[in-house]
């Protein structure tokens, strides 16, 4: 049975205890699973596709909340449906214009009771009177949205925070109209109380909606990166038949569609994902990717929807819109990130799902106790109240989504996606890091140094094996006639070997690069790239103009290499595998290779070696402090590559990694990542290619650089966005704060009632200092979630010594220069 996601909007959430509920009434329903985000105001519902979302909505209705599908954004024609980012609570439960004035209107009716009833200086002959007429306001209309959402929680069998300070408003005004009217001067009032809590209460909630709106700045300036309109090119109206007139036409971004061509002026964002037609430019991601330095582009280049173009004019052909942009993903990403729950979270709502019955059943043993123990009625009711405004189940639910809010958020600012809290929660407790070399490490970008073709090959070989068997044959004329005879025998086969490797048909270098680049076009991997580019120039300086022959039954197998028919050849381009095999020209070729740090990739055709294709690649130069860093982290970095062992300890030498695997095939680097974990280790992988998807799906977080295969960031919990591998100790330093902060959160709201409702039990606390108190929870937790907003990452560009004394800093800048090290065939 198919599954759908539908995301609601859920209105009239209060506290934890309103989350639980909803999440426990979806649940009920046969195949539906939800997730209840408070601090967005969003159910993320898995239901069966035959669930109707109606049937949704009726649910969450019946439970006695809001409940709505989100209006869609328009899209192109056949793009699909996305939900409208940036909105991040329910439309009832954003702050209006409405509420200002409740609260306005509030805080003038309430001052004055205030202060009247705490500076006993100030009071006047029947001052009660006139503050009661004060405070019935309040009271009555004031409280209204607290009575309103407790009377409808209780006609569905429901109790919310907003029971509690219904119940605590109402019980305090109740006893001072007592106080007033029947005792005859006797009782005590408590029209402070009456005032002080809906107005505290009315002020934190304003104040908490602002603090959340702002831990998700980061997903609105996300949204906000796709302009409103765009200029396109089409062609004129009254241009003649035949030619390509085209005008400037000015359109909304909604109306692109793919293949249109629109223009990119100095300071503006590009609309949409697309490859450059004309003209050339320094593109700022820094939004987007959080890659700090300028790209610069050309004709042929792709450039990414929310890019500042800082430079010349663009024109850009569209190759994706709407929810297919790279945009519109990293925000699914992040979206999806907020609206998980750490295990700790799920406690607290479970927690939640009792605490407002617990602490109604508390507040009344509390009435009853004092009232049997012979206690003055008015002390007995203050202590019920007390217990009943205290309590603040609202802290424990903001604890986790709120800081979930402002870290994702972050992380995005960074070039740093989270699948969500689970993901942080494996990110901040592995200590074993398996990283690739290809496009991880190095660069990924690389050129063809050198090429030997099979030609010199053979003849080498032929001038070799025939020499040899010459000077046989002299030697012969000193031994015995049977001897001799045996040997002229020897030297007949070993010409014959000669005559027939001359006879085999060789290529030249530049046709073996000719039919290489042809079936690598087919391929992504970097070395296909500099195979492919190389093969271009190649064919420009020849002034050979024709178009890259066709390839028919193209495949690639990771670990290996690719293989197609080209011109009714089988073309295989891939690892060199045994040298023994190869003519000697080329095994020398290949050897040459790795002793100069270059990739060393065989072209063979039909079966027969033809070239062999030197490519260069660099050391990123950041990896040196970012590997420093890991260790610093208490992480054990362990190399992982394709490379033959020579080039891998040459790279894990610069590195200072001392445990290496070389020759590692994608199901060799799968069983590496289980052994690791079988010996105890929680392991990370970090990868860009194909061959590295199944290590991530294995490991307990996968890592995927974004400049790599859409299959490795798929199998990856963590994208990393910006072309910098010091992302990953910055990704485990935002985990760590993260949790922390969680942790932080979780600890003062459960330490928050653990000594407040016991104090306003015994007495001990005033039920105006107690609504006081509730408020100020909510806003610490808030508060202590919107630090992370600010959170830097740390130890950049710090002179450091490791434990073992070396100095790092020196590796870092003046020791970073270009390095070539062998890149071998790990993917195609």
């Amino acid at each position: 049975m198919s599954e759908h996601v539908t995301v609601l909007t859920v209105g009239g959430m209060t506290c934890a205890a309103c989350v639980n509920r909803v999440e426990k009434k979806l649940g009920r329903l046969d195949g539906v699973t939800a997730t209840v985000n408070l601090a967005t105001g969003k159910a993320r519902v898995q239901h069966p596709a035959t669930l109707a979302v109606s049937d949704l909505v009726a649910t969450v209705e019946a439970a006695g909340f809001t409940a709505q599908v989100p209006e869609p954004v328009r899209e192109p024609a056949g793009a699909p449906v996305r939900e409208p980012v940036g909105e991040t609570t329910a439309s009832e439960d954003r702050p209006t214009d409405a509420d200002r004035t409740r609260l306005l209107v509030t805080a003038l009716l309430s001052v004055p009771v205030l202060v009247l009833s705490m500076v006993p200086a100030w009071q006047f002959r029947n001052w009660q009177w006139l503050c009661f007429a004060l405070t019935a306001p309040v009271a009555v209309w004031g409280a209204l949205p607290f009575h309103l959402r407790a009377a409808r929680g209780l006609r569905h069998g429901a109790a919310t925070m907003d029971t509690l300070v219904s119940l605590g408003v109402a019980a305090s005004f109740a006893w001072s109209a007592y106080a007033l009217f029947l005792s005859g001067g006797t009782a005590h009032s408590y029209l402070e109380a009456a005032v002080g809590v809906p107005l505290f209460v009315l002020a934190g909630r304003r104040l908490e909606a602002g603090a959340r709106h702002g831990t998700g700045s980061a997903l609105r300036a996300l949204a906000e990166l796709v302009g409103k309109d765009v200029s396109v090119r089409v062609p004129a109206e009254d241009g003649a038949a035949g030619t390509a007139a085209t005008v400037e036409r000015r359109i909304p971004v909604a109306d692109l569609q793919v293949g249109d061509r629109f223009l990119v002026r100095p300071g503006e964002r590009v609309a949409t994902d697309g490859t450059v037609v004309d003209g050339s430019s320094a593109l700022d991601l820094s939004l987007v990717t959080g890659e700090s330095r300028p790209v610069e582009v050309g004709p042929g280049s792709a450039v990414v929807g929310g890019a500042v173009n800082a430079g010349g004019l663009l024109e850009v052909r569209a190759a994706a819109v709407g929810a297919d942009t790279r945009l519109a993903r990293i925000t699914r990403l992040v979206e999806e990130a907020q609206s998980g729950k750490t295990r700790v979270q799920r406690l607290a709502d479970t927690v939640a799902g009792v605490f407002v019955p617990a602490v109604l059943a508390v507040s009344v043993t509390v009435l009853g106790f004092w009232l049997g123990a012979g206690a003055d009625p008015q002390a007995a009711v203050t202590a019920a109240v007390a217990v009943l405004v205290v309590a603040c189940p609202c802290a424990l639910g903001l604890a986790t989504p709120t800081a979930l809010l402002a870290a994702t958020g972050r992380g995005a600012q960074l070039g740093i996606l989270v699948s969500g809290p689970q993901a942080l929660e494996r990110l901040r407790r592995i200590d074993t890091l398996v990283l690739d070399k290809t496009g991880t490490l190095t660069t990924g970008r690389m050129s063809v140094v050198g090429v030997t073709g099979h030609t010199d090959a053979g003849a080498a070989a032929g001038r070799t094996d025939t020499g040899s068997a010459v000077d046989a044959a002299d030697e012969a004329v000193r031994l015995n006639t049977a001897e001799a005879e045996a040997v002229r025998l020897n030297t007949a086969q070993a010409e014959a070997t000669g005559r027939a490797a001359e006879e085999t048909v060789s290529l030249t270098p530049d046709e073996a690069v000719r039919l290489a680049a042809a079936v690598e076009h087919g391929s992504e991997h970097p070395l296909a790239r500099a195979i492919t580019a190389y093969g271009d120039t190649r064919r420009t300086a020849l002034g050979d103009h024709r178009p890259l022959p066709a390839v028919r039954r193209f495949a690639a197998t990771a670990g290996y290499g690719v293989t197609g028919e080209v011109d009714g050849r089988t073309v295989t381009v891939g690892r060199p595998g045994d040298l023994t095999e190869l003519p000697a020209a080329l095994a020398d070729a290949v050897r040459t290779a790795e002793d100069a740090g270059h990739t060393a990739v065989l072209v063979t055709a039909d079966g027969t070696p033809q070239a062999v294709v030197a490519v260069g690649d660099t050391l990123r130069p950041d990896c040196y402090r970012a590997v420093d860093h890991l260790r610093r982290l208490g992480l054990r970095p362990v190399l992982a590559t394709g490379d033959r062992a020579a080039t891998a300890r040459a790279v894990a030498g610069h590195l200072g990694i001392t445990e290496i695997h070389a020759g590692a095939l994608p199901e060799e680097k799968a069983a590496l990542v289980t052994t690791l974990k079988e010996q105890g280790g929680r392991v990370a992988v970090v990868g860009d290619g194909i061959n590295d998807a199944a290590a991530l799906a294995h490991a307990d977080l996968g890592i995927a650089m974004g400049s790599g295969t859409d299959a490795a960031i798929g199998a990856a919990d963590v994208t990393v966005l910006r072309d910098d591998l010091q992302a990953v100790p910055d990704a485990a330093r935002l985990a760590r704060r993260t949790l922390g902060t969680i942790r932080a959160n979780l600890v003062w709201a459960f330490g928050y009632n653990l000594v407040t409702v016991p104090l306003a039990a015994v007495g001990r606390l005033d039920p105006m200092i107690a609504a006081a108190a509730m408020s100020a929870s909510s806003l610490l937790v808030v508060g202590n979630s919107l630090r992370l907003r600010a959170w830097r990452p740390g130890g950049r560009g710090t002179d450091r010594r490791t434990a073992d004394g070396r100095k790092t800093a020196g590796r870092g800048a003046a020791g970073r220069r270009a390095f070539s090290f062998e890149t071998s065939r790990e993917s195609v």
